[in-house]
């Protein structure tokens, strides 16, 4: 998915929001595979999708914490997902890619890489057909699940990104010689 896509797509959010009513509840989310579930992050999270490379390891750091990349000049933390989520780390295949989101903490401009099986599409979602999560029976922590959305009659998780991303649980898990890499870019 190329980066004029993602500027089309927020392109897209920002008339539906200058030319809607206030009843019109639509948003926008990059759909992704992760082993056998369907993820959704909302797409203004979203800053790029690129290619799978090895990332740069870094000792000591937790293992949902697969290693940096250099994304034009600057230092990218890249988190393997799955192991974020309690899972056995991702397998590199040919759709794997790494999804660039951003995410906020005090104040301040997170740019970390998630390491995805597969980007499906961007999809517009409704808020009415998205449920709670439920508080158990996913393999997902459930703080993690902003909510659920029936798609084409498979559900859809939709990921609370700021959760999932958490700086202060990144750092409580991450030796204090190694919390350097995730500073503000």
């Amino acid at each position: 998915m190329s980066t004029e896509l993602l500027a089309a797509s927020r392109q897209h959010v920002a008339d539906r929001a200058a030319g809607s009513d206030v009843g019109d509840t639509l948003a926008l989310y990059l759909a992704f595979r992760l082993v056998d579930d369907v993820y959704a992050i909302d797409i203004l999270r979203i800053r790029e999708i690129i290619e799978y490379s090895v990332p740069t390891g870094v000792p000591m750091m937790p293992r949902s914490v697969r290693g940096v990349i250099n994304l034009r000049g600057a230092v990218v933390p890249v988190i393997d997902l799955a192991v974020r989520f309690g899972r056995t780390a991702t397998g590199v295949g040919k759709r794997t890619c790494i999804v660039i989101v951003e995410t906020e903490h005090a104040g301040a401009l997170y740019t970390l890489g998630l390491i995805v099986d597969g980007v499906n599409a961007v999809m517009e979602i409704s808020a009415k057909s998205i449920e709670p999560a439920p508080a158990f029976g996913t393999r997902v922590n459930a703080d993690f699940i902003a909510g659920m959305a029936r798609v084409n009659g498979r559900f859809v998780i939709i990921l609370d990104i700021t959760r999932v991303l958490s700086i202060d649980d990144m750092v409580s898990i991450t030796p204090p010689a190694m919390i350097e890499n995730l500073k503000p870019l």
